[in-house]
């Protein structure tokens, strides 16, 4: 594998097998950009445009961003470890069979996205925004999340049992997702308002 520089971050390039590591890349214009089969390691993203690029077959490890702009973006096979994100912006993308082990991202907005086989593992979630996506296999295992948006997502067996949710917004969007007794109960206030019910003793 090749090592790769800043100066390889630049709209429509072919990254093909680069390793990236111990570098800042802040600022950087890596539009449309395709990652194939690439490593980054311990490398400052803040502020990187992303926008429509391809991250394939590769690995993300001790990264970190104030703020990662990535809509309409592809990301397919791919596993972060233990980035650190204050806002991935990633709405009308792509994520198909991404794994995600610790680290913190406050917001990871999916909105109007298309996921396919996403494992959120030991991460701190801010907000999780899935409005208006279709998920399909998102599975969260030992997760913090502060808030969940399923405001009019479709999910398909989506496992939420390991999520100690906080806040969920479009609690009627979440049939399809399996829970746990506890988070049942900590939901019913919220289910029984999203279908008029009137509770009293």
């Amino acid at each position: 594998m090749l090592n790769g520089d800043a100066y390889d971050l630049e709209p429509d390039a072919d990254l093909d097998g680069l390793a990236f590591r111990g570098l800042d890349l802040t600022g950087r214009d890596a539009s449309r950009a395709k990652f194939l089969d690439c490593e980054v390691e311990d490398c400052d993203l803040d502020q990187v445009t992303m926008d429509g690029v391809r991250v394939l077959d590769t690995t993300w490890t001790g990264v970190r961003a104030g703020a990662l702009p990535a809509p309409s973006s592809t990301w397919r096979d791919v596993t972060l470890t233990g980035v650190r994100v204050g806002a991935l912006t990633a709405f009308g993308s792509t994520w198909t069979r991404v794994h995600v082990v610790g680290g913190k991202i406050d917001y990871l907005d999916l909105r109007e996205s298309t996921v396919d086989e996403l494992r959120l593992e030991g991460v701190t979630l801010g907000d999780l925004d899935l409005s208006h996506a279709r998920v399909r296999r998102l599975t969260v295992v030992d997760c913090d999340l502060r808030r969940l948006d399923a405001t009019q997502a479709r999910l398909v067996a989506c496992d939420l049992r390991g999520a100690r949710l906080r806040v969920v917004e479009g609690v009627g969007s979440l049939g399809g997702a399996q829970v746990t007794h506890d988070q049942l109960l900590d939901l019913a206030p919220l289910l029984a308002h999203h279908v008029g019910l009137v509770v009293e003793d």
